[in-house]
């Protein structure tokens, strides 16, 4: 786990081992956010993840600071997830929602009432030039994602809770983000949102403090490169009960 503080440039504040030898060497392929809670020994941390073909909820309890796990816990949800791109949760008043791209770009969302109980699955096409999200929203009554494009374009997702599911884009920037394959945000104070562009090939990543969502009239800070070396085959944000208190508010 990595902990940024956005400074000119960014300075890392935190770096601690959570976990090892989680899963087989390149079997994991994709994370949606982890939830960390304190424990008496280190951390108990649950959250989704895609290994293969399939999705499992997991569930740890792993030592500090060796990361040795203690007990683990892995339920397979369902098969057919190699061709999803990325996954992600919104947590907010008892709602969990989960959402999922897949290659083809079309965005699925279910209601997930207990870790292999998904419910209420809707879709919508139309985002194949995605290369990646990050949730920067949760209300009562929709969440909202930033995203990048391959052509270098970064839009807003904003989705109803309703159903169907009928997202609404809004154009942020027309170009430059095409250099990012991942996306990692995270909630700074009411009307803020940090964002960290994480360029693989360069093994790079770039901090943004974003302003409320608001089109092309959304303020975006660059604050710098992060002083630590991003080459992990996999990228999510940590969440913790503070998280489920004061959910991220960038719309």
């Amino acid at each position: 786990m990595q902990v940024m503080a956005a400074t000119s440039p960014p300075t890392r504040t935190l770096e601690s081992l959570m976990a090892r030898d989680l899963y087989p060497d390149g079997q994991a392929r994709l994370s949606g956010p982890m939830n960390s809670r304190a424990d008496v020994a280190g951390h108990d941390v649950s959250g989704f993840v895609v290994a293969g073909s399939a999705m499992y909820s997991h569930y740890y309890v792993a030592d500090e600071p060796s990361g040795e796990v203690r007990r683990s816990e892995l339920v397979r949800v369902g098969g057919g997830w190699n061709t999803f791109t990325a996954i992600d949760e919104s947590y907010i008043s008892g709602r969990v929602t989960t959402y999922g791209l897949r290659a083809d770009g079309v965005l699925f969302r279910w209601t997930v009432q207990y870790r292999d109980l998904w419910e209420h699955k809707t879709s919508y096409p139309g985002f194949a030039a995605v290369k990646s999200m990050a949730l920067i929203s949760q209300t009562a009554t929709y969440d909202t994602f930033l995203a990048n494009t391959r052509g270098g374009a970064l839009y807003t997702i904003h989705i109803p809770t309703t159903s169907p599911m009928k997202p609404v884009v809004k154009l942020v920037r027309r170009t430059t983000w095409q250099v990012f394959e991942s996306l990692v945000a995270e909630w700074c104070g009411p009307y803020g949102t940090l964002v960290i562009g994480i360029d693989k090939n360069g093994r790079a990543g770039y901090l943004y403090a974003v302003g409320h969502a608001n089109g092309t009239a959304t303020v975006i800070q660059s604050r710098g490169r992060v002083p630590v070396a991003l080459n992990d085959p996999i990228y999510f944000h940590w969440t913790n009960d503070v998280d489920v208190v004061r959910p991220p508010f960038g719309e």
